[in-house]
């Protein structure tokens, strides 16, 4: 048996496989923080949803192999203590620590070669090559160069807002448009909510999707950081593509995660547009199927799994 973890910020899903790939049992769970909780409490809370997908599936939590692509797992040094704390549980000796973005690349793609740029609350690109080969980024925010993810596109939404509301910048749609979303009326009375805690700091991400509708409207400030997002996307997968030695041929770049997968036409078409120019053999696709399946897929790559089991195993989550 194999055991498959896709553990995010926000939830885990966990799914118990067999060598050929059929799905025995499942199980979902909250988020995985280890930054917040630290790696054996994370653990902790990871074994709990494991030990339901197995009393689903009837078996004990004994597995041939563990692939778990797991969030915060950003730094080699971070994958290495959160291995060790999935090797402490002793579900198997075999176990295979991933960045939780390598599980949306995996589940986009049917050989494990290419790249994938993944934004939601952030942003992180990761590429591989079936030689075992990978690119990555540290994506840890500014401190790592990191800019985007909907966190990062309202917090400079906010920051255009305020200027263009009191004359330091351009005018711009988004001055009105950001509090009343909140039902406010100016960027001076958000501005207030926000630092007084009257609107929860983490209420910010709510208005990444405010930016893409008054950019669509036709305001140039709002279309510039759509432009720039876009800009970031195409610098991150061009990089990843040549490092791992894939700008001369085709090859897959998949866009997930909540921003890139609502498809804004503003945002796709200049991902296109500058992707063609620094990647003309690129071909971009977007990711909609489980992250859980990407885990899946890899823990048979790892077992060398007859290429039938991963198409029983996409067959089961519909991709």
């Amino acid at each position: 048996m194999l055991l498959a973890v896709d553990a995010g910020n926000s939830k885990t899903d966990v799914a118990v496989l067999s060598g050929d790939g059929a799905v025995l049992g499942t199980a979902r769970g909250g988020g995985f923080q280890p930054p917040l909780v630290g790696v054996a409490a994370a653990v902790d809370g990871l074994a709990e949803i494991v030990a339901r997908a197995c009393a689903e599936a009837g078996v004990p939590t004994e597995f041939a192999h563990v692939t778990a692509c797991l969030a915060n797992a950003d730094l080699p040094v971070e994958e290495a203590a959160l291995r060790d704390g999935v090797l402490s549980r002793g579900w198997s000796r075999s176990v295979r620590v991933h960045n939780d973005t390598f599980a949306i690349l995996r589940a986009g793609i049917d050989e494990p070669r290419g790249v994938a740029v993944v934004c939601g609350a952030g942003i992180n690109c990761v590429g591989m090559t079936p030689d075992g080969r990978t690119a990555r980024f540290p994506a840890i925010g500014k401190l790592s160069g990191d800019w985007g993810g909907g966190g990062g596109l309202a917090e400079e939404a906010l920051w255009c807002a305020a200027r263009g509301e009191d004359g330091r910048g351009e005018p711009t749609g988004l001055s009105r448009a950001l509090p009343a979303h909140f039902g406010l009326e100016t960027m001076y009375a958000l501005i207030e909510a926000l630092h007084l805690g009257r609107i929860p700091m983490e209420r910010r991400h709510e208005l990444a999707p405010v930016l893409f509708r008054v950019s669509a409207a036709g305001d140039p400030v709002a279309l510039s950081l759509v432009h720039r997002l876009a800009e970031e996307v195409v610098a991150m997968s061009s990089v990843a593509l040549g490092r791992l030695g894939l700008l001369d041929e085709p090859a897959p770049v998949l866009l997930g995660g909540s921003v890139l997968a609502a498809r804004h036409p503003q945002l796709e078409e200049r991902i296109r547009e500058l992707l063609a120019a620094r990647a003309p053999k690129a071909v971009i696709g977007f990711v909609t199927a489980p992250p859980v399946l990407g885990a899946g897929l890899l823990a048979l790559d790892e077992t060398a799994a007859d290429p039938s089991a991963a198409a029983r195993l996409r067959e089961h989550y519909g991709a």
